[in-house]
């Protein structure tokens, strides 16, 4: 694991307010997501949600960063729509095999948010919070316990009742791509190239397996410092199958510490994956990254507000949903 860095930074945090504004998305309108959603039937929701991420990360430093990630990888394959739990069954193929998820998802995360439902159906007297919403709220908290920004979650989503394998497949961002492929990707589902920089920087904390970044450390182009691919090597090594789980810091200064280091490593060319480092490489995201690396409030301003608007990419309007008893299965 990478050293901390030895310069300490002033938190990036303090509670941004954000008002609850649907977002612009390509699926439909969310207006019946509301802060107030549960304020009758569960009103200690986020209270609840809050307490078992702070125990989950306090056991495991490396759980914030991946709970962040398994809310990206609901959202961005047909909304947030809780789809990403199911579990594979005799009849029914989730989307948990897909190829950006195999590698990336680990079984420990899945536990956690498992454990949570519990906790909120104990507090509410009944399954009335959806495994959606208390993803989207677990998303939040992690940012927060890592010392990132806090920001409203509107509620009220439906849990799905199917997945999908091939959209999974297609939809999720891969570690190898370019940056034209991430733009489109992104755009598609209604965001910014400036948004795709920011949710990027959801990269400052958690790693990666040597698979995602071997190509990158022993055919390194001018976009990698080799000294950084050197100490990479000491921890991936070159033949395929070998090593391939073990990981890497994708901010190499704090990797268990919300913050704007990761876009400084992509100007010194340090970034991890191929998909990192595309955001700067004499590209047209360059002068964002330059931005973020020298403001850490706008970093954090233009994350909070993208999250915000992840978190309202909805299933299409004839996609009902339910309340699941098990956020593995659906009822």
């Amino acid at each position: 694991m990478a050293a901390v860095a030895t310069r300490l930074r002033p938190p990036l945090l303090g509670l941004i307010a954000l008002a609850v504004i649907v977002a612009t998305a390509p699926s439909r309108a969310s207006a019946q997501l509301s802060v107030s959603f549960y304020a009758n039937t569960c009103p200690s929701v986020f209270d609840t949600v809050r307490a078992g991420v702070s125990s989950a990360v306090t056991r495991e430093s490396r759980m914030g960063a991946s709970l962040l990630r398994l809310f990206f990888h609901d959202c961005f394959v047909n909304g947030c729509d809780g789809s990403v739990l199911l579990e594979d069954t005799g009849s029914f193929v989730g989307e948990r095999t897909a190829r950006g998820n195999q590698n990336s998802l680990r079984a420990s995360m899945f536990s956690v948010v498992d454990g949570i439902k519990a906790q909120v159906d104990r507090a509410c007297g009944a399954s009335v919070v959806s495994c959606a919403d208390i993803l989207a709220i677990a998303a939040r908290d992690s940012v927060v316990e890592l010392g990132g920004p806090s920001y409203s979650v509107p509620v009220g989503r439906r849990d799905a009742r199917t997945a999908s394998l091939d959209a999974a497949n297609n939809d999720l961002p891969s570690p190898f791509e370019d940056l034209d492929i991430l733009i489109r990707k992104f755009r598609n589902k209604g965001f910014t190239p400036r948004e795709l920089v920011a949710l990027s920087g959801s990269h400052t904390v958690g790693f990666a397996q040597c698979r995602a970044f071997r190509t990158r450390i022993y055919t390194p182009g001018a976009d990698l410092d080799p000294s950084f691919a050197a100490a990479r090597q000491a921890n991936c090594p070159a033949t395929v199958g070998q090593g391939d789980g073990n990981l890497a810091p994708m901010d190499p200064q704090s990797p268990n510490r919300f913050g704007n280091n990761y876009f400084q490593a992509l100007i010194n060319r340090r970034g991890l994956l191929r998909s990192d480092q595309a955001l700067f490489n004499g590209t047209s995201t360059d002068d964002i990254v330059r931005e973020y690396s020298n403001d850490a409030g706008a970093f954090s301003r233009d994350f909070a507000n993208a999250m915000v608007k992840m978190g309202n990419l909805m299933p299409p309007s004839n996609s009902q949903g339910e309340i699941r008893l098990d956020c593995k299965r659906v009822n």
